[in-house]
C-alpha cells in the first residue's frame, strides 16, 4: 500500500508554528530586556513635570527599553529621601539639595539639567515696594532653607535689611497683607496670583537670575552606584525624557490633557489654564541656554550656587563638577 504525503501543506503548516513560536520568543525576549526602573520627582503631578508624563504615555521610555514606574513626590514623600534610600532609582531636585547631599556624603549624581534658568522670584505690593531699595524693613514671605539660598545672597549682595516671615504653601498670607513681599515661582505662585484677580500694573517682581543668581532648579539625580551599574540606562532615561519634554513643548494642548490626567489621579486640584502657564514658563527655561544646552549643567552655574553655599555655612567643600556632573544628552 502506498501513502501518500503532502508536502507542501505540511510545510505550510510548519512554517505557519515557527512563525507563532518566533513571535512569541522575540516579544518575550523584549519584555525580559526592559529595565524596572523607579523615577519620583519632588512635588505631585503638574505641568513642572510634564516631560516625564508625556514621555511614559507615548511609549518613549519603553522604546529606550526601560519599563519605568512613576512615584508621586510631595511632603509626605520627598524625592531626595527616596532616592538616599534607595525608594527610587531616579529623582528629580534642586540643584542646590543636590549639591549639599554629595557634600555630606551622599553620592549622587547630576544625569541632565533640566531646568536651566531659575524661575525663583519676589513679588511685591507696588504700593509698597518700588526698587530694591525699598525692600528695606519689609516682611518678606519665605518657605523655606532651599528657598532661602537666592534671597540670602540677594539680600547680602544689596545690603538689605528684611523681616523674614515663615510662608505656608499658598499665596494667602501675601494676598491678605501679611506680608509685604512673597517668595513665589513664576511659573506658579506668580500666576496664581495674577489669576486671584490683581493686576500685573500692582506688582513689583524681582527675578533672582537677572541679579546674577540663575541658581538651576529641576535636574535628574541618580546614586553613583545606579550610574555606575546601569551608565546606558540612566543615558536612555535620559534621552526618553528629553524628547517627552521636547514633544511636550511641540504638542502643549495634549501634553496639558496628560498632566491633567495623573493631577486627577492624584487627586490634586487642576486648573487647565494654570497648567498651560505653566508649561510655557518652563519652556523658556528649558530652552534658556539654546538648543545645544539641552540638559546640560554649567560649570559656571554649579560653583555660582556651591560658592554661595560653602558661604552660607550649608556645605564644608565644593564637590568636584567632574565627579557631580556626567553628560548623558546628545543632540540627535
Amino acid at each position: 500500500m502506498k501513502v501518500h504525503f503532502n508536502y507542501s501543506k505540511k510545510l505550510k503548516l510548519a512554517l505557519y508554528f515557527l512563525i507563532i513560536f518566533l513571535t512569541i520568543y522575540i516579544n518575550a525576549g523584549d519584555a525580559l530586556a526592559l529595565l524596572h526602573l523607579t523615577f519620583i520627582p519632588q512635588w505631585r503631578p503638574q505641568a513642572q513635570f510634564a516631560g516625564y508624563y508625556v514621555a511614559y504615555e507615548k511609549g518613549f521610555y519603553k522604546k529606550y527599553g526601560l519599563d519605568i514606574k512613576i512615584l508621586t513626590g510631595g511632603p509626605d514623600t520627598p524625592s531626595n529621601e527616596y532616592l538616599k534610600d534607595k525608594k527610587a532609582d531616579i529623582a528629580t531636585m534642586w540643584l542646590s539639595s543636590a549639591i549639599q547631599m554629595r557634600a555630606h556624603g551622599i553620592r549622587l549624581v547630576n544625569i541632565a539639567q533640566i531646568f536651566q534658568r531659575s524661575s525663583l522670584m519676589l513679588v511685591a505690593w507696588r504700593s509698597k515696594v518700588k526698587t530694591i531699595k525699598d525692600l528695606n524693613g519689609k516682611k518678606v514671605g519665605v518657605w523655606g532653607t532651599i528657598f532661602m539660598i537666592p534671597l540670602k545672597a540677594f539680600i547680602k549682595k544689596f545690603n538689605l535689611k528684611v523681616n523674614i516671615i515663615p510662608q505656608m504653601g499658598s499665596i494667602n498670607l501675601f494676598l491678605r497683607g501679611g506680608v509685604d513681599v512673597a517668595t513665589a515661582m513664576l511659573y506658579n505662585e506668580y500666576d496664581k496670583i495674577i489669576n486671584s484677580g490683581v493686576n500685573p500694573n500692582e506688582l513689583t517682581t524681582f527675578l533672582f537670575y537677572k541679579y546674577g543668581f540663575n541658581f538651576p532648579e529641576d535636574g535628574i539625580y541618580v546614586l553613583q552606584s545606579t550610574y555606575q551599574k546601569y551608565p546606558k540606562a540612566c543615558c536612555a532615561f535620559v534621552k526618553a525624557s528629553i524628547e517627552g519634554w521636547l514633544y511636550a513643548f511641540e504638542h502643549p494642548k495634549e501634553a496639558v490633557d496628560i498632566v491633567m490626567k495623573y493631577m486627577f489621579k492624584a487627586h490634586v486640584p487642576a486648573n487647565k489654564v494654570h497648567q498651560t502657564w505653566m508649561l510655557d514658563i518652563i519652556k523658556k527655561s528649558f530652552f534658556y541656554h539654546g538648543i545645544r544646552g539641552i540638559g546640560r549643567l554649567y560649570k559656571k552655574d554649579y560653583y555660582n550656587l556651591a560658592k554661595i553655599l560653602k558661604q552660607e555655612g550649608l556645605i564644608n567643600t565644593i564637590p568636584s563638577f567632574k565627579d557631580f556632573y556626567k553628560d548623558c544628552y546628545v543632540e540627535k
